[in-house]
C-alpha cells in the first residue's frame, strides 16, 4: 500500500467516525454478501446503496434490523 493510499484510507475512516459518531478504531467483525436476488436500493442520508452480490464489511451490529457496514469504496 502506498503512502497516498494509506492517507486516503485514514481520511475515509475519520469521515466515517465523524458521520456515525463512532468512537475508537474501526474493526471489521465479518464480511457479508448482499443477496444476489435482492433488488438494488439507492442510498440516502446514512443508508448505504446496495448492489446485488456486493461484499460488505460489518463493523457493528446496531440492532436486529440494522448493521453498520462499509462497502469496497469505504463508504
Amino acid at each position: 500500500m502506498t503512502l497516498k493510499e494509506c492517507k486516503k484510507e485514514e481520511k475515509a475512516d475519520r469521515e466515517f467516525q465523524k458521520k456515525f459518531k463512532f468512537d475508537g478504531d474501526i474493526c471489521v467483525l465479518t464480511q457479508m454478501m448482499v443477496d444476489p436476488a435482492a433488488t438494488e436500493k439507492r442510498g440516502g442520508g446514512k443508508n448505504l446503496p446496495l448492489r446485488r452480490g456486493e461484499i460488505l464489511d460489518v463493523i457493528q451490529f446496531t440492532n436486529e434490523e440494522q448493521i453498520l457496514c462499509r462497502n469496497s469504496q469505504r463508504r
